[in-house]
C-alpha cells in the first residue's frame, strides 16, 4: 500500500491512529483503494474507503477538538474502566481493531491500549463489580473485542460473571460488518453460554450490508442473541436521507434494531467527517416522515464536556452566536446546559 503507508507511519509517529483494514472491507468499495478518487484534503470519495484510508485531513486540529472528547478519563476509576452512567460499566478491553475507522472518537486513546486487557486489570474489574452493586450491565468495548481469539474473550467473560453472576453483557463490535468471517461457530457457541448478552454493531452505509454480513447476522440471531446497530453521521459517507433510509430499513429487515444515529464527536483530527448539527437535525426530521418506528434510531450527541448522551432534537434549547462563532445550547436531563458548535 505505497500510497497509504507513508501517511500511516506519520500518524503512528505522532501517537495517532494507524492504518488497518481487512481485504474484505476494501473489496466492498466501488473503487480500488490504490487509485481511488480523493477530495482536496485527500479523503477518499468512496464511502467505504473514506472510513478506512488515512488522509492529511487527520492532521488538522479544529477548535474545541480533544484527544478525549467524551472525557472518559474523568470517569475512569481504574485503568480500562469507564463508569459514567450509574448502572453501566464500560471496559476498553483492547485498542486493536481489524478496521481502524478514521472517524473513531477514541482514535487518540487506542494506540496506548493496543494489547488485550491484562490479568491484573481483569482482577481490578472483578473487584470493582463486587464493590458496586448498582451496576447492572457491562459494556465490552475497545477497540474491537473480537480482534482477539474466542478463548481469550471467554476468559474475560467468565471472570466478569464470576464476580457478578447474571450481569448483563453488551458486546460492542464492528466485526460482523468489517470482518464477517470472524463470526464462526466457536464464537456463537461461546456467546450462547453467556446470556443475557446483546451484540451492538456499527453500520454506516448500505454497502456494509453485504450478503456475507446478512448470513452471519442471521446465525447470531438464530443463536438467540439480539443485535442492535449504531450509526455515526459522517460527511461524505452517509449525510443524505436516501442513504440513511436505505441503511436503517435494510438493518431492520435483517433483524437488526437501529439503535442510535450519532452526531460526530469532537475528536481531534476528525473535523472533515462532522456534519453541521443544523443539517443533521433537518435530515432527521425528514427521516421521521420516511421510516417506521422500528426502523427509526434515536438521534444523539455526546456532550463535548463529558456530560453524557443528549437526545436530539429534544435537548435543543436554542441556536446562539458569540465571538467564538455559532453554537447550539443543549439541555441535559439534569437541567444543565451544554454547548455544541455549529460547524461549516
Amino acid at each position: 500500500m505505497s500510497d497509504v503507508s507513508p501517511l500511516s507511519e506519520t500518524l503512528e509517529r505522532k501517537g495517532l491512529l494507524p492504518f488497518a483494514a481487512p481485504s474484505y472491507w476494501l473489496n466492498l468499495a466501488s473503487e480500488d483503494y490504490r487509485t481511488c478518487r480523493r477530495d482536496e484534503n485527500g479523503v477518499p470519495l468512496d464511502p467505504i474507503l473514506a472510513q478506512a484510508l488515512p488522509s492529511a485531513a487527520e492532521l488538522i486540529d479544529a477548535p474545541l477538538e480533544s484527544e478525549d472528547p467524551l472525557r472518559e478519563k474523568e470517569h475512569s476509576p481504574l485503568p480500562r474502566l469507564v463508569h459514567q452512567y450509574s448502572s453501566r460499566l464500560l471496559i476498553r478491553v483492547t485498542g486493536a481493531c481489524p478496521l481502524y475507522c478514521r472517524h473513531c472518537f477514541r482514535r487518540n486513546l487506542l494506540p496506548s491500549e493496543r494489547e488485550f486487557i491484562s490479568s491484573k486489570e481483569i482482577l481490578q474489574a472483578q473487584g470493582y463489580l463486587k464493590e458496586h452493586p448498582e451496576l447492572r450491565e457491562v459494556l465490552i468495548s475497545g477497540g474491537d473485542p473480537l480482534s482477539v481469539p474466542t478463548e481469550i474473550l471467554e476468559t474475560l467473560f467468565a471472570r466478569l460473571r464470576e464476580a457478578r453472576p447474571g450481569i448483563f453483557l453488551r458486546l460492542c463490535t464492528r466485526a460482523p460488518v468489517s470482518l464477517p468471517e470472524r463470526i464462526d461457530e466457536a464464537l456463537l457457541s461461546m456467546l450462547r453460554k453467556y446470556k443475557p448478552l446483546r451484540l451492538v454493531i456499527q453500520a454506516n452505509h448500505p454497502k456494509e450490508l453485504s450478503g456475507l454480513f446478512l448470513e452471519k447476522i442471521e446465525k447470531v440471531l438464530a443463536a438467540g442473541i439480539p443485535v442492535r446497530s449504531q450509526t455515526v453521521l459522517l460527511k461524505g459517507v452517509n449525510d443524505d436521507t436516501n442513504t440513511l433510509e436505505t441503511l436503517f430499513s435494510g438493518l431492520c429487515r435483517a433483524g437488526v434494531d437501529p439503535y442510535y444515529l450519532f452526531q460526530g464527536d469532537l475528536a481531534r483530527g476528525s473535523s472533515h467527517f462532522r456534519v453541521p448539527l443544523s443539517r443533521g437535525l433537518a435530515m432527521y426530521e425528514e427521516l421521521r416522515t420516511r421510516l417506521s418506528g422500528l426502523e427509526m434510531p434515536r438521534y444523539a450527541v455526546d456532550a463535548p464536556d463529558g456530560a453524557g448522551k443528549l437526545y436530539l432534537p429534544e435537548s435543543v434549547v436554542s441556536r446562539q452566536e458569540d465571538e467564538q462563532g455559532a453554537y447550539w445550547l443543549l439541555r441535559a436531563p439534569d437541567g444543565s446546559l451544554h454547548r455544541y458548535p455549529e460547524e461549516a
